[in-house]
């Protein structure tokens, strides 16, 4: 199908009905059915289950267990670097916030500060620094660690549409990761402030950090702020911070002169969470 003619489609489907429908079904404890779906799904993406904690599929009652399954304990080992990648996937963008804009494709830009929500004042903190978009596919662990150590300082939910977010689409929608729903954490690391911001697309059930559990549903299409100065949330480099219920993207944001990306890291690049992504600047 011609690029033009999926992006066409991505709005014109009835994106809310169709996610709410997959998570009605991705949380539905079916039995025999759920796991047959399970198996369809491992080989048709080729999902290597014999990383994952617990390997055999019928141990999963709903498709939501499966997906977010954990992996074993020496799957992911940590890399000896400053900044951890977060996730598995691969790599969409990564570079120089250019003043407030983020670079999301040829032709393709979007504001730091429609990302964060229209936060201005949090924006300017960003201003002239560096991101990472990290796409997590179908076939991928879902969950997402920290690339540093940080204290929680605040969670927005931010509401939006629910496009798709593989390559295709970045392609071809504008402010695509601006316009999409999202759970803005944001952090503060011994190198300054860290976003680090979950992005919802089409089927995307729900995301969830493990502080506050599913964020999402409720969906009241207005924006939602959380604060934790007390008592503080604390996570360590590689601990994980949430996950997907299917799966989406990620964005990080750091201030100005905060790191050096790994020289080995390219566009369309596939990474696993635990490797090197970075290390710090001064």
């Amino acid at each position: 199908m011609p690029e033009r003619w999926a992006v066409a489609a991505q709005y014109a489907l009835p994106k809310q009905a169709v996610t709410r429908l997959a998570g009605a079904f991705a949380n539905a404890r079916l039995g025999g059915l759920t796991h047959a779906v399970i198996r369809r799904f491992v080989a048709r993406y080729g999902v290597n289950m014999s990383e994952a904690a617990e390997p055999r599929i019928e141990a999963y009652a709903s498709f939501n267990d499966f997906f977010t399954r954990a992996l074993r304990a020496d799957a992911r080992p940590l890399a000896e670097a400053d900044y951890l990648c977060p996730v598995d996937g691969a790599i969409s963008q990564f570079g120089a916030i250019e003043r407030d804009q983020i670079f999301q494709a040829k032709g393709h830009a979007y504001s730091t500060r429609a990302l964060l929500g229209g936060d201005a004042a949090l924006a300017a903190e960003f201003e002239h620094g560096q991101f990472a978009t990290l796409y997590l596919s179908p076939r991928d662990y879902h969950r997402i660690h920290m690339p540093c150590a940080g204290r929680l300082q605040r969670m927005v939910h931010v509401p939006g549409e629910l496009f798709s977010v593989n390559p295709v689409t970045a392609r071809g929608v504008p402010g695509l990761f601006a316009r999409n729903e999202r759970v803005v954490c944001l952090f503060d690391t011994v190198r300054g402030p860290m976003a680090l911001v979950l992005v919802g697309a089409t089927i995307v059930g729900s995301m969830a950090t493990v502080w506050h559990g599913v964020v999402n549903p409720p969906r009241p299409g207005v924006i939602r702020r959380f604060d934790y100065a007390a008592p503080p949330v604390e996570l360590l480099r590689g601990d994980e911070m949430g996950r997907f219920l299917l799966g989406s993207t990620v964005v990080l944001l750091w201030p100005r002169g905060t790191l050096r990306f790994n020289p080995d890291w390219a566009p369309a690049g596939a990474v696993r969470m635990g490797q090197a992504m970075g290390r710090a600047l001064g």
